[in-house]
């Protein structure tokens, strides 16, 4: 759920002023900003609604588990007196039967902030849903799955604002295909991110003059601050393929698991752009999947070299977006462009599949304006498909006829020339 990822380029929704600040969907500068229309939220309500989220369908159970980071390389790019900086990312592999607990989808804290802050911009009061219930398939902490092999690594980042959460039901079907997905929250940009400890850090404040040149800015800045998070969490990555520990409670068998000669960077919004960056910069990533966000930085002009796929929501185009046309020119590297008719901004995220399920029980939500008019059990499985069969062959080099042309499955997507 973000900051709703969304705020300049930020993911589906939004919401980020002093109490949730985004909300509303125009197209600005670089990227998809989503900015104020939201309805005011009422009440709290006595009996919060429940959701879930779908049950991944690669062969494997899955497990995770959730870690902290200090980079004391560099001081913080957001918070200048701070003299390091510090993320949260999951590890979501391939696991054995059993294990422990489920993983909650967000951590309690975390549900319990984005309950007052980020939910009610999009018109879901507080205490209307029951986020802190919501719970994933994984387990926490349960022994990788050795049959798996030694797993093809994937970096996700959500949209500008968003927190790592925001990509679960993708992530979680990745792991059950038998990779290791990192998901990472960038602290002082996510609406909330939760650290061990029982301790809370909320995004700074955005300026509160939000003019295009300010936003592209602002954009840029977390861009940077987010390719060098991915540096340096794939460096960490590489020492666990290395089978150095760089935690106290890392999974059994999970110590030498990561196979670091095939990594893949996916993102929605701006984590695709970043996404997109990574490919180009780190020689460490082979491939990359753009989850219907605008290009910023350098990457914008350049393109890449390396395999590379752009989903797209229904109106986002490359006459609509110019760094779309600028990167889809510059990229040399094998690339598929995919449309997917009625969908919204926010269908590439976890949004599609709860905010059906909340409308339900809340008409007034505007769905429409989040995760458009597509199915969302026929979109959600959908991306699935086409992002597992992008990294399979990239990846894992398993041969597939998805990319050639139209699939009968999903008469929803199109293939862009």
């Amino acid at each position: 759920m973000a900051r709703s990822s969304a705020a300049p380029n930020r993911g589906p929704i939004a919401s980020k002023t002093a109490a949730g600040r985004w909300a509303g969907q125009v197209m600005a500068l670089a990227g998809m900003v989503l900015v104020a229309c939201a309805p005011a939220a009422g009440a709290d309500v006595a009996k919060p609604i429940g959701v879930s989220l779908p049950a991944p369908g690669g062969p494997y159970p899955v497990g995770t588990v959730a870690m902290r980071l200090v980079d004391h390389s560099r001081p913080d790019p957001l918070v200048a007196a701070k003299p390091y900086r510090e993320l949260m990312i999951s590890l979501w592999y391939p696991a054995k039967a059993g294990g422990g607990p489920r993983a909650p989808h967000m951590a309690p804290l975390a549900a319990a902030d984005w309950d007052r802050h980020s939910a009610p911009p999009m018109g879901i009061p507080k205490g209307a849903v029951a986020w802190a219930a919501t719970t994933t398939r994984a387990r926490v902490g349960a022994p990788v799955e050795p049959r798996a092999g030694r797993l093809p690594v994937v970096l996700f980042g959500s949209g500008d604002g968003g927190p790592r959460t925001l990509g679960t039901s993708l992530v979680e079907d990745l792991a059950a295909r038998g990779y290791l997905v990192v998901t990472v929250d960038h602290t002082y940009e996510a609406d909330q991110v939760e650290f061990p400890g029982g301790r809370l850090v909320r995004a700074v404040p955005l300026p509160a003059k939000l003019t295009p040149r300010v936003i592209a800015k602002l954009l840029a800045k977390h861009a940077r601050a987010r390719l060098a998070d991915m540096r340096h969490v794939l460096d960490r990555v590489a020492a666990l393929a290395d089978g150095r520990p760089i935690g106290r409670e890392l999974p059994e068998g999970m110590l030498g698991a990561p196979d670091l000669s095939r990594v893949g960077a996916l993102g929605q919004s701006l984590g695709g752009s970043v996404a997109a960056q990574l490919t180009r910069d780190d020689n460490r990533v082979d491939a990359g999947v753009n989850l219907d966000g605008a290009y910023v930085g350098p990457v914008a002009g350049r393109g890449v070299a390396r395999p590379f796929l752009q989903l797209a929501a229904e109106t986002h185009t490359r006459e609509s977006e110019p760094s779309w046309k600028s990167f889809w020119r510059a990229s040399t590297g094998w690339k598929r462009e995919l449309r997917f008719a009625g969908a919204a901004h926010g269908s590439f995220t976890d949004l599609q599949p709860l905010l059906p399920q909340i409308a339900a029980g809340l008409p007034k939500v505007p769905l429409a304006d989040y995760v458009g008019t597509i199915d969302p059990a026929r979109s959600t499985a959908a991306q699935r498909v086409y992002v597992g069969a992008f990294f399979d062959l990239h990846l894992r080099g398993k041969p597939t006829r998805l990319f050639e042309g139209p699939d009968t499955r999903f008469p929803e997507v199109s293939l862009i020339p």
